[in-house]
């Protein structure tokens, strides 16, 4: 066994001081804000949909409504690329606007417009719960090579394990809660109305997902570097190597 994968019980571990506590914290902060895209992350989400639904409210075109949110999309995608700024989570929205696009158009509907960024929302809540319930936590997935613990969590540090099942969990209930929502609005109500109640969903329910991750994650074991681990053996290999070296030549004089 080697020391990737011994286990590392949470009572082998120190109490962390208030200080390793505020840093503990701070990393979290600043790994959720690269994984979900900050507060630009949000506005890349909200505004083709938003665009789409405002040009839909005022004319009823289908088409107007639709090229706008496609062509924001690019164009932020593209203020991106300029920037040299990582362009994920503006691609996605991007890939969403899209398939958004086409289903509506293909339908006639406008309110199709939102059906396949509700499938995904959907899937995802499922994805959350079923992988939690397997074991494996999809936030965990997601977040190890952020932490850049990869998924030592799974077996070594079983604190963190916990946390990242709980916080798997809260995003899973809060996306189920949000389609238990949109769901019966796509059947019942009118293409402004679904789409308003959308945008006010983007983010309030995006926001208390990652608070909570912070708050899971915040009192939780600090994350065991692999690679740091890796390096250190990497080194530790050479150093050993060229010990041996030495004495060979040692031994031949």
């Amino acid at each position: 066994m080697t020391s990737l994968d011994k286990p590392t019980s949470d009572t082998d571990r120190t109490n962390p001081t208030a200080q390793q506590e505020a840093d503990a914290k701070a990393v979290t902060e600043a790994a959720l804000f690269e994984a979900f895209g900050g507060i630009r992350g949000m506005v890349e989400t909200v505004l083709p949909g938003l665009l789409f639904v405002t040009i839909f409210t005022v004319n009823k075109d289908l088409h107007i409504s639709a090229i706008a949110a496609l062509v924001v999309s690019l164009v932020l995608v593209a203020v991106r690329l300029i920037r040299k700024d990582t362009v994920k989570h503006a691609f996605s929205g991007v890939f969403g606007v899209a398939f958004g696009v086409v289903f509506a158009m293909m339908t006639g509907n406008a309110k199709d417009f939102y059906l396949p960024g509700m499938l995904y929302t959907l899937g995802l809540a499922l994805a959350y719960l079923v992988t939690t319930l397997a074991g494996v936590p999809l936030i965990g997935l997601i977040l190890g090579p952020v932490f850049k613990e990869n998924l030592s969590w799974r077996t070594r540090n079983p604190g963190r394990k916990k946390a990242y099942a709980k916080a798997s969990w809260a995003w899973g209930l809060i996306l189920l809660a949000k389609c238990a929502i949109l769901f019966p609005l796509y059947w019942w109500a009118d293409t402004a109305q679904l789409g308003w109640v959308l945008v006010a969903l983007k983010i309030p329910p995006f926001l208390l997902a990652v608070y909570l991750t912070w708050v899971f994650l915040a009192k939780a074991p600090p994350p065991i570097d692999v690679f740091a681990e890796m390096e250190a053996e990497e080194e530790a290999e050479k150093a050993r190597k060229a010990e041996a070296a030495a004495a060979v030549r040692h031994h031949e004089v």
